[in-house]
């Protein structure tokens, strides 16, 4: 079993684009497309046709999804970008590791 660098419920910071340096927590992963969706970060408007269910319609804001090139974790201690690295604790527990500061990110 191979642990993801990005998970969902990651307190993350945008890279690059038009959000660059927002913050943002992942709400929806999409490990085979290496893309992630980020609460508030990214929108888009689609037109929405009325139905039964929606008499009004009209323009709808979504969350669309991001590469993970376009996101880093963010820090425990400092709230900035990092790299995640990996650690084998003693009871055998294959944690993530905050590259910038060396604390763990879960567990």
């Amino acid at each position: 079993m191979s642990a993801a660098k990005i998970k969902k419920g990651d307190k993350v910071v945008i890279l690059s684009g038009k959000d660059k340096g927002k913050h943002g927590e992942v709400t929806k992963s999409f490990p085979k497309d290496m893309k992630v969706i980020v609460g508030g970060i990214n929108m888009m408007t689609r037109h929405k046709k009325a139905s039964q269910a929606d008499p009004q319609g009209g323009l709808v804001r979504i969350e669309a999804p991001m590469h993970v090139s376009k996101v880093a974790i963010e820090d425990p201690k400092t709230g900035k970008p990092t790299r995640v690295g990996f650690k084998v604790l003693e009871d055998g527990r294959k944690v993530r590791v905050a590259k910038r500061s060396g604390e763990l990110i879960d567990g």
